[in-house]
């Protein structure tokens, strides 16, 4: 993964570890659960946004080598790179 990459997930993540603190803090306090159900829903879309951008970058880095390879890639052949991506992305779209 480049570095720039590297760092925006980071940050999502650091982003989407404060949204679910902030949850916990809105379950401690008792708030309305309408809006903590809206920040529920709000993690999940920073989740689906941080699955996509990894995902992006496994298919430039590890299945077709765009700018580097990373280095814990296996070496697969073409079908087993679509077997791959098959089991990732159904496990993502669920």
């Amino acid at each position: 993964m480049q570095q720039d990459t590297r760092e925006s997930i980071r940050r999502r993540a650091n982003r989407i570890a404060g949204q679910i603190g902030g949850i916990q803090r809105m379950i401690e306090e008792d708030r309305y659960c309408v809006d903590i159900l809206n920040q529920i829903s709000a993690v999940r879309s920073a989740l689906d946004a941080l699955g996509v951008e990894l995902l992006t970058s496994h298919l430039q880095t590890c299945v077709i080598g765009q700018d580097s390879k990373h280095s814990k890639a296996k070496p697969m052949q073409p079908s087993e790179l679509i077997d791959e991506l098959h089991h990732v992305l159904s496990r993502f779209l669920k």
